[in-house]
């Protein structure tokens, strides 16, 4: 990608510097010890649920909340990865003010939030292994640069476009909230199955994939950011964290009722349908149509 000469957003702050103080975590006014935080991470395994939730039993109630050592600060600039998701950032703020004028409508600008380990957020306390993600609540995009590396290394998806399509994603989510789709679709689930609930995830996803897309072909249309392959890298990373690829890898079955995102085709068709048009009206996954 050739995001060299772009600017930098004002929407990142980087809580990286945070650390949990006092060797433990608040909870409910109470303090839990790393001895109690172990064990609840090996009943945790057992019991196949989120350590956090164990912490929090033992507490006896309470959002965990993380206590910063330092206010949020921009990025260092000796941090090329961070300065890159800036540039990124800056990218989607020009690409959907303009799409949102075009509209009619005014948009707001997400923030960005690094951060590493855990982090508090509107939507319950964030974690490096949720991987990157969007809290309406706060209207911000969180996410632990490692998971670049781990996209590099697990997924086999490398390329600096493919760590822009997962930021424009996670916007894409972002002005999926703006629109009111999100609300929407949250209400439909509420009163849905769960498979039903599912499918409604799959088609919210794949909507921001298509978003996603969008962005990619506004961006390069207004700024030629993209070289030859970058697209394909995109195609790649949609590709590896598709459902059918995570349930084979990870349980060597798949099932298609439980996907939550969409499968690997689905999501690669979705955003090369962005793409390909840069056109928000293309991305309707609600139409009622097979995805």
């Amino acid at each position: 990608m050739r995001m060299d000469d772009y600017r930098h957003s004002d929407n990142i702050e980087d809580r990286r510097g945070s650390r949990m103080s006092g060797g433990g975590v608040r909870l409910g006014g109470g303090r839990l010890g790393l001895g109690t935080i172990a064990i609840a991470l090996v009943a945790s395994y057992f019991l196949g649920v989120n350590p956090l939730t164990v912490i929090n039993m033992l507490a006896g109630g309470g959002m965990p909340a993380i206590e910063q050592q330092a206010p949020a600060a921009a990025p260092p600039v000796d941090d090329p990865t961070a300065q890159f998701v800036s540039k990124v950032l800056a990218s989607t703020e020009d690409t959907w003010n303009t799409a949102f004028r075009e509209m009619g409508r005014q948009y707001q600008e997400p923030k960005l939030v690094l951060f590493s380990g855990l982090t508090p957020t509107a939507c319950g306390t964030g974690q490096s292994a949720m991987g990157p993600f969007y809290c309406p609540g706060d209207q911000k995009v969180y996410i632990d640069l490692s998971f670049f590396r781990e996209m590099k290394e697990k997924f086999r998806a490398p390329g600096e476009f493919a760590q822009a399509y997962v930021v424009a994603h996670e916007v894409g989510h972002h002005v999926q909230h703006l629109l009111g789709i999100s609300d929407q679709v949250q209400r439909a689930r509420q009163q849905a199955g769960e498979k039903e609930a599912n499918a409604l995830s799959v088609r919210l996803e794949l909507q921001a994939d298509c978003l996603a897309g969008v962005w990619g072909k506004r961006t390069d249309n207004m700024a030629n950011i993209l070289d030859p392959g970058d697209l394909q890298a995109a195609l790649t990373a949609a590709a590896a964290i598709g459902d059918d690829r995570l349930q084979q890898q990870a349980q060597g079955r798949i099932v298609p009722e439980s996907f939550t995102h969409g499968s690997s085709e689905q999501r690669m068709r979705w955003f090369k349908r962005g793409f390909d048009s840069g056109d928000f009206n293309q991305c309707n996954t609600f139409n009622n149509r097979p995805l």
